[in-house]
This record gives structure tokens, C-alpha cells and sequence, in this order.
């Protein structure tokens, strides 16, 4: 996956358990396939509920709250792009996407000056203009404004990362893998 990273930190029980487990298997690539695809469902799951890793409620879009929907699932574009990469050692779970940075951590989009056309229709018998933009083709006003630069403030919504329910998860499989041992309470000095 290219694009930005994200460290996980706060899960030390998890981390230690899968790094305890990962040293003492010769290939533990299907562990980390495992993991990675629950880690993808959790992640997707997050989009549907609209929350961060750490519970808190994502800002509402205002496209989700003009039009209806959730934020950030207009084309679910996003959120279907969730995969992940495992390894022997270890695995990466995100996007391709080139915009998923600004949801994740947030930021300044900057919009230059520029000028745009507006497509009207007016109403055929009445003349008068009807409400809404229209197509091009099927406009028959057009008017060129200017639009000055200005800023646009994207509040983050985290998805990637892990929440409790994931350090379970991980803990569940990482066991499972190895026939039922409770390599939490091995993990421990």
C-alpha cells in the first residue's frame, strides 16, 4: 500500500501477545492473514457506525446532512477499499486511496480563485428560471461567476486503527492459531 502510515500504539497486551506468538512460529503468515481480514471488517464496520477507533461519533458531513446517508459512504468508495498486506512479520491494514488522508487525520484543503459556469433551465411556458443547476445539454442560461480563494476546514474521522473489541479479536485468532493456548497470560514476564 503507498501513502501515509499509522502506528498503533496502546495495545501493549495484544502487541506483546502477537509478538510473543510471531517469535516462537517458523511462518506465521496465516496468523497475520487472519488478523488482517478482521481487521478489514472491523474497519468497515466503523464506516456503518460512524465512529473512530476510540468510540467517539465522527462529525457529521455536510453532504450526509444535506442529502441524507452517512458520512463519509456517498460512494462507499472509501470504505470498500479497506485491504490488507500480511507478512512473516506482521501486517498493514488501509487504502489506496489518495483522499483518505484528509479523513483520517483531518487538515486544510486550499481552493484557489477560479471562474466556473453555472447551467440553468428556465420553465417553457412560464419563462421563468427553475431552481437547481442543470446539465449543460439540457441548460439553456449560462452564467460564468468568479469564486475567490478560500479555505476548507476537514474535521478528522479516523478509521484505521484499533479499538477493544479488536484486541479481543486479535487475541481470539492469535489462540486459536496456536490450539487454545492463552498466549495473553504467556506474553507476561
Amino acid at each position: 500500500m503507498s501513502g501515509g502510515g499509522l502506528r498503533i500504539d496502546g495495545h501493549d497486551q495484544a502487541l506483546a501477545a502477537l509478538a510473543n506468538l510471531a517469535a516462537r512460529t517458523e511462518h506465521p503468515r496465516p496468523l497475520w492473514e487472519a488478523i488482517g481480514a478482521s481487521l478489514v471488517k472491523s474497519t468497515q464496520r466503523r464506516f456503518e457506525d460512524g465512529r473512530a477507533p476510540d468510540g467517539t461519533p465522527w462529525p457529521p458531513s455536510l453532504r450526509a446532512l444535506s442529502e441524507g446517508g452517512k458520512t463519509l459512504i456517498d460512494t462507499a468508495r472509501l470504505m470498500q477499499s479497506i485491504t490488507f498486506n500480511a507478512f512473516d512479520t506482521g501486517v498493514e491494514v488501509g487504502t489506496n486511496v489518495v483522499y483518505a488522508a484528509i479523513h483520517q487525520f483531518g487538515g486544510i484543503i486550499k481552493q484557489p480563485a477560479r471562474e466556473q459556469t453555472l447551467h440553468f433551465k428556465t420553465h417553457k411556458r412560464t419563462g421563468k428560471r427553475l431552481k437547481g443547476f442543470r446539465k449543460e445539454s439540457k441548460a439553456d442560461i449560462h452564467q460564468t461567476v468568479a469564486i475567490p480563494a478560500h479555505e476548507i476546514k476537514m474535521p478528522a474521522r479516523p478509521f484505521l486503527g484499533l479499538d477493544d473489541h479488536d484486541d479481543a479479536e486479535i487475541i481470539r485468532i492469535a489462540e486459536d492459531y496456536v490450539g487454545g493456548q492463552d498466549i495473553v497470560n504467556e506474553a507476561r514476564p
